[in-house]
């Protein structure tokens, strides 16, 4: 039982952290501030929806049919920008952790 290794298997060792460039850290931060931006612009969009569909409820006259429109087409606008927003804003939050824990951890260059 002498012959076999304490230590770990050849591969198996757990990576080390590598330094986070400059590039990285923009990237991170250029994510984060876009996924804020979209999810901005499509609260803005849900509050005016919300206010075009209250005014064509209350619009007697005619015309207050194109309330409703408006809203229904900014209803499919914030459907649209769902997945972006999920696309983007995920790779943010993990770049972003990675890069305050570097930080953290006094590897981040």
């Amino acid at each position: 039982m002498s012959d076999q290794r304490t230590g770990p298997r050849w591969g198996c060792a757990p990576p080390r952290d590598q330094e986070i460039s400059a590039g990285y850290r923009r990237r991170a931060t250029l994510l984060t501030r876009f996924a804020l931006t979209v999810g901005g612009v499509m609260t803005v969009a849900a509050v005016t929806s919300l206010v075009l569909v209250s005014q064509a409820d209350t619009v007697t006259g005619g015309g207050s049919g194109a309330y409703g429109c408006l809203a229904l087409f900014l209803w499919f606008g914030i459907l649209a920008a769902a997945p972006v927003l999920v696309a983007v804003a995920v790779p943010a939050a993990v770049m972003t952790r990675r890069v305050r824990r570097s930080e953290a951890a006094g590897t981040g260059g």
